[in-house]
């Protein structure tokens, strides 16, 4: 038990620094294994990599072609064209909903939260100049939109936090739907507030937009395709994974298809885009895939049944010691599906064990797993925060407050809210 909690506080500690997980997963899996009595090149070559491989082996396909969709979504102009649409009828005296709603829409429709705060910062800049709006908003705002409830809550989502739970529980995208809308409805509701109760705060502070620091001015315009285009293969993915039911590899290969027809004009630029969004999934699955094999190393040491006997302990319903697994290990790793990854490898059949002995249905496991995945996760080191805050030019002492808020706090309080459902069994 000690090694496994001094393995974590080595990953959390190291991820914070900002170094990369690729190599200190490795790192941390060593302390568990040594203070856990394990051969230290048979537990790296053997075990770890083996819950390395096999979840890149599983999941890659859907990792790359997600990211390809993203990036021609991105160079096409269809990303931004939808983000544009959205803010004309939500209109600019609502500048915080636009970007809103525009982020949401996107994440739904399957595009990579990276490729969304590329394409929508632009659009966001122009909206909270126009409404006078402090940008050290715009953060908050783009992570409620893209790290939250279109990533973890509304059934059908095609972002991978909401698929990975699937093979663990027999479960679809569509798991657990009236968990997922309430969830979804108090983290977009009450995000949303919270950013507006924040526009006033500032605004009452004398505190109003000013223009970035490199004085460069991000235009919006270009020529894009029209809406309808743009929105058609966001459709295609959702439709084809939820309604015919398709695997996820399939409605993204339709979603690419159908979008590089509507572009067909723009080939030249495909092979580019393609190429790009394939490279940049290789970091994201190794990322994850490095995670989940850290905690298959955790898995095979003797203290892991003492970990699981705590866990399991947890008095109360069985949701409760599966959001608090998922939330520790998400924060401790600053990954959402890496967090996730390594408990649902660790615990995920013990869970599904226990749907099947309580009764309770395996898809709200599935829910709990996948909304506590985006809880913790948006600690500081989370590699899209410093994403988001590096493309924004802010700091965390600007902005990492309401991230915090929306991404975290509010997401915590619909996990509450979705096991109380539970328990009356309401799923």
């Amino acid at each position: 038990m000690f090694g496994i909690i001094l393995g974590l506080i080595v990953l959390m500690a190291l991820a914070y620094l900002g170094w990369s997980i690729i190599w200190i997963a490795p790192i941390a899996a060593g302390v568990v294994a040594l203070t856990g009595g394990l051969d230290l090149l048979d537990a790296y070559t053997n075990t770890y990599m083996s819950g390395f491989v096999n979840f890149a082996k599983q999941w890659f396909p859907v990792f790359m072609l997600g990211a390809i969709f993203g990036k021609l979504m991105e160079d096409t102009g269809m990303a931004k064209s939808v983000a544009i649409a959205l803010t004309k009828v939500i209109g600019t005296k609502r500048a915080i909903l636009g970007v809103l709603v525009s982020c949401a829409v996107l994440t739904y429709g399957g595009v990579s939260l990276f490729v969304v705060v590329f394409a929508v910062y632009p659009l966001a800049l122009t909206l909270f100049r126009e409404a006078n709006i402090s940008r050290r908003l715009i953060p908050g705002t783009v992570a409620l939109g893209s790290f939250t409830f279109t990533m973890t809550a509304i059934p059908g989502t095609p972002q991978i936090q909401n698929l990975i739970p699937t093979p663990y529980f027999g479960t679809t995208a569509m798991a657990a739907p009236i968990m997922g809308i309430v969830a979804a409805i108090i983290m977009g509701v009450g995000g949303y507030y919270y950013m507006r109760w924040r526009e006033k705060q500032l605004s009452a502070k004398g505190e109003f937009y000013t223009e970035p620091k490199d004085n460069k001015i991000v235009k919006v315009e270009g020529d894009t395709p029209h809406f309808i285009l743009s929105i058609l293969p966001l459709i295609t993915v959702v439709v084809t994974l939820n309604v015919l039911e398709w695997d996820i590899v399939v409605a993204l290969l339709s979603g690419i298809i159908l979008l590089m027809i509507l572009n067909i004009t723009k080939f030249k630029g495909f092979v580019k885009a393609i190429n790009n969004g394939a490279v940049g999934s290789v970091t994201a699955i190794i990322n994850t895939s490095a995670a989940v094999g850290f905690g298959t190393v955790v898995q095979a040491v003797p203290g892991f049944d003492r970990l699981t006997a705590l866990l399991m302990g947890i008095k109360g319903n069985p949701l409760i010691s599966e959001a608090v697994a998922v939330n520790i290990l998400a924060g401790a790793t600053g990954s959402a599906s890496g967090g996730m990854g390594i408990a649902l490898e660790a615990l995920g059949e013990r869970y599904y064990e226990l749907a099947l002995s309580t009764g309770i249905d395996p898809e709200a496991f599935h829910r709990i797993a996948s909304l506590s995945s985006g809880g913790l996760d948006a600690m500081p080191h989370n590699g899209a925060v410093l994403t988001l805050l590096t493309i924004t030019g802010m700091t965390h002492k600007d902005s990492y407050k309401d991230i915090f808020v929306v991404a975290v706090v509010i997401p915590i309080i619909s996990i509450v809210a979705a096991i109380l459902l539970a328990s009356v069994g309401i799923y």
